[in-house]
């Protein structure tokens, strides 16, 4: 698998919140003040290791990069490991012996990160080094790259999330394009649908389910939707704001309609292939996918002959004048708590993070949105027809990520689980149900 799932089984959760407080209370205070080295001054030869998602094709592009870095600095050299989820980084920060740099795929655990101190505070190396924050980056990615005044992480490319479709599927029900509205989504995803009078589904059009089709779990972020998972006071808002019911009651009635086993029972083939050739959308199973903007590249390299299209994912009909807008989030890197050569692996973060043509190397490479004011402006995936939608969605001033919280990834996964259950029937009473998994976010904000 070419990227860790964003998510984690219920014990992945209660290992990180333990690696990252047992780092807290036992790790060493990083020093109190940095100095900016010079890259061009002599220096004994230095490795830095960088942790990261990234595997197969994606870990050469990545690694090809840092290759590129020690042409420019030849005493530093940076070694990409990969394959390295959140957890994997929390237990060597636990250990007091974390790698130089590490890279998050997703922004959940950032405010956990910053809060605990377990990725260092990123504030004196940027000042050292006069990086500009808000000349370099859009406020959309530094949203979710610190908090509370700790910036502990960059943004390293960003990922946002639209609609993928299939042309002929489409075109053989004379539909034209694809869907602006929910309604026009649920209407298209029944005619699309093929399947024998027992339920069995050959093709379908459109899948809502949590845990049945690759990522549309982040459906659950609520973005198009416009929902808040907190309100002003901190506490959750799962319970009180009316469009989570709304969204819930939507996939609800489409699962209903597919049958939860028959959803089950069709996707199970394909379930473990969603990063190869054997996905689902490239093998013309599936007419209408939520997914990420890198799906593209994995399209390309699987030689797939699925003739599709791109497009920002459907908004509910109440609120058709956002159609555009997207979840955004992506990849995060920071330098952990206890890492040796703190300083040197700074030069190489910020390498990955705000040079313009690395930047656009790997955005290019990867098909990610990059994550620079100029790289976005540079980059060639804005005349690429079929990224292009990404792009937009991206700009988009509405689209954004969740509210994060130092409970980090553990109210997403409460939430998740919850849906699941919502989907197979087990529970009787949407209302009291959210008002539960409300409590219990809470409950985990203040056992901290």
């Amino acid at each position: 698998m070419s990227r860790s799932s964003r998510r984690t089984v219920a014990g992945g959760v209660v290992c990180l919140a333990f690696a990252l407080n047992a780092c807290t209370a036992g790790g060493s205070s990083p020093p109190d003040s940095v100095g900016a080295i010079d890259p061009t001054a002599s220096h004994a030869p230095t490795t830095i290791v960088v942790w990261g998602a990234f595997t197969g094709r994606e870990a050469a592009v990545v690694q090809s990069s840092l290759d590129r870095l020690h042409d420019d600095i030849p005493w530093l050299t940076a070694k990409y490991v990969p394959g390295k989820n959140d957890d994997d980084i929390a237990r060597a920060i636990a250990s007091g012996q974390p790698p130089g740099v590490v890279m998050a795929q997703s922004p959940d655990n950032v405010a956990k990160y910053c809060d605990s101190g377990a990725w260092r505070d990123l504030g004196p190396y940027i000042d050292a080094s006069g990086l500009d924050m808000g000349a370099t980056f859009p406020e959309s990615v530094l949203s979710y790259t610190g908090y509370q005044g700790s910036q502990c992480s960059l943004p390293l490319l960003t990922d946002d999330y639209g609609l993928y479709y299939n042309k002929k599927l489409l075109s053989q029900q004379g539909f034209a394009g694809p869907p602006k509205t929910i309604s026009e989504l649920t209407d298209m995803a029944k005619q699309l649908t093929q399947r024998d009078s027992d339920g069995t589904i050959h093709v379908a059009g459109f899948i809502s389910t949590n845990e049945q089709m690759y990522e549309t779990a982040h459906l659950y972020n609520g973005v198009n939707w416009g929902t808040q998972w907190y309100n002003a006071d901190g506490t959750s808002a799962v319970a009180t704001d009316p469009q989570w019911q709304q969204l819930l009651q939507w996939d609800k009635s489409l699962t209903d309609w597919y049958g939860y086993d028959n959803i089950v029972r069709f996707f199970a083939p394909y379930k473990a292939h969603e990063w190869d050739a054997g996905n689902a959308f490239e093998q013309g199973k599936v007419a209408m996918l939520l997914d990420g903007e890198w799906r593209g590249a994995f399209i390309d390299a699987d030689k797939s002959s699925v003739d599709y299209g791109t497009a920002p994912f459907p908004v509910p009909d109440d609120r058709a004048d956002t159609y555009g807008v997207g979840e955004i989030g992506g990849t995060v890197a920071g330098i952990p708590r206890d890492a040796s050569d703190a300083d040197v692996a700074w030069l190489v973060l910020s390498y990955l993070t705000t040079d313009t043509k690395t930047l656009n190397t790997l955005a290019e490479q990867l098909q990610n949105v990059p994550t620079t004011v100029h790289s976005l402006k540079t980059t060639t995936l804005n005349d690429e027809p079929k990224f292009r939608p990404f792009m937009d969605i991206f700009e988009n001033a509405q689209s954004r990520y969740k509210q994060l919280t130092p409970t980090g990834q553990a109210d997403v996964d409460l939430f998740a689980q919850f849906v699941t259950d919502w989907e197979k029937g087990k529970v009787p009473d949407l209302q009291k149900g959210l008002q539960d998994v409300a409590d219990q976010i809470d409950q985990l904000a203040t056992l901290g």
